[in-house]
């Protein structure tokens, strides 16, 4: 077959050709509405973004944190989805078999979620508060500090030790919390104090 196209219509030919090719491209053809008809939005663009740290080991993986839910609207924040932080220096985005498995710790019937006292003989933990709990901790450790502190050595020298309590830091943490934790303990004059990731 033989067909007799001029210069100046095979260009209108070829241009009319580009014209509804780029027009199919940009969405305007059938198929690419019925493509789009199809297509969700992804699920976690309406979410709240929270980075955070892994709470499992003393590596500090960074994570973040997705959730449903807008806690200044009054709603109740729920955590739908956790992955690593690629932007993060520890991990840069992976996580260990615990780290990729958070969502179900967060979301584990038995985990707590407030404190618990036994008391002494009691056979049963009860909840408590969060203020009852530091003031417990508080009067525990201000009644030992009370009772044990050693404020001279021998030669009357002043040291200020105390060496019945003992404090061991989270290693999850950034340096400038690690170094007010370090200093506030020391202040309280403990001695033996360590920190979870030598543990």
């Amino acid at each position: 077959m033989n067909i007799d196209l001029s210069r100046r219509s095979f260009l209108r030919l070829a241009g009319a050709g580009v014209a509804a090719t780029s027009l199919g491209a940009m969405g305007f053809g059938e198929a690419e509405a019925a493509e789009a008809a199809h297509v969700r939005a992804f699920k976690l663009t309406t979410t709240t973004e929270t980075r955070n740290t892994c709470p499992y080991c003393s590596v500090a993986c960074g994570i973040i944190m997705y959730s449903e839910g807008d806690v200044k609207a009054g709603e109740t924040a729920e955590i739908m989805h956790i992955e690593g932080d690629a932007d993060h220096p520890t991990n840069r985005g992976t996580l260990c078999p615990k780290g990729a498995a958070l969502k179900d710790f967060v979301k584990a019937p038995t985990r707590l979620t407030r404190p618990r006292y036994r008391a002494a003989g009691a056979t049963e933990f009860q909840d408590i508060t969060w203020d009852q709990a530091l003031d417990k901790i508080a009067r525990a450790m201000k009644d030992d500090r009370d009772a044990n502190l050693v404020q001279t050595n021998e030669d009357g020298v002043a040291v200020n030790r105390w060496t019945t309590t003992g404090f061991l830091a989270a290693s999850a943490t950034t340096n400038e919390t690690a170094w007010l934790t370090y200093k506030a303990v020391r202040s309280t004059g403990i001695v033996g104090f360590d920190n979870q990731a030598r543990v």
